[in-house]
């Protein structure tokens, strides 16, 4: 894959429409042309700035479709059934929130609802609702700009990944005090990871917010 090291600009010797600050250091440049397939990367900081894909869009869109698809399933069926001593408890998502929902433990129930399942679903909503009129070679939808800027903004909040580690680690400490059996909301989550890190690998949201920017999104 072709790397490629942006130029550091000033804004008195450039365009400030063609200028791209790093957002770890904050360094200005004026980027030169990237062909499909390499980086650019910040020469401060090594950040990866901009790294254009063949058809980004629309991967962009199935693989926010397939995440949606997958979150609805893992909130909708079992995560794991527990067996121990004859007795059988079956426990889902919603059912892991509700635990929780009495007393002083509500404010707990409430950030595992948002960070869980409300903050991932609404940021795959707001790609698609910025992304898929633009795959689809339409005109951004009205608001569009605004819908992807808080798809930014919820990045470091939708905590499904970290969900699914954390399980992962309960159920290595409980393995040996009962029979678990894996249910498919467990591999929905995990699917849900790894589509995750695929979605946020193809979306330069550079790129994006270039595009948005040049077909005159709101």
């Amino acid at each position: 894959m072709e790397n490629a090291e942006p130029t550091p600009t000033s804004i008195a010797s450039s365009d400030l429409a063609d200028l791209v600050a790093c957002p770890v250091c904050d360094s200005l440049y004026h980027f030169p042309s990237i062909p499909q397939g390499g980086q650019g990367r910040c020469s401060r900081c090594h950040h990866l700035l901009i790294a254009p894909r063949a058809n980004a869009m629309t991967r962009i869109v199935m693989l926010a479709v397939t995440a949606t698809i997958l979150m609805i399933t893992a909130i909708s069926f079992p995560f794991l059934t527990i067996s121990t001593h004859g007795l059988k408890q079956q426990a889902s998502v919603i059912d892991t929130i509700l635990a929780y929902s009495d007393g002083l433990m509500v404010p707990l129930s409430l950030a595992m609802a948002g960070l869980i399942v409300v903050l991932p679903l609404t940021r795959l909503s707001a790609i698609l609702y910025a992304v898929a009129p633009m795959a689809l070679g339409h005109r951004p939808a009205r608001g569009a700009a605004r819908a992807f800027r808080v798809a930014e903004q919820l990045k470091p909040w939708a905590m499904a990944e970290v969900f699914i580690v954390g399980v992962a680690v309960a159920l290595v400490k409980v393995g040996g005090l009962a029979t678990l059996t894996i249910g498919p909301a467990f591999w929905a989550f995990a699917a849900l990871v790894v589509i995750t890190v695929l979605k946020d690998n193809f979306m330069s949201s550079l790129i994006i917010w270039k595009t948005l920017e040049a077909r005159g999104a709101t």
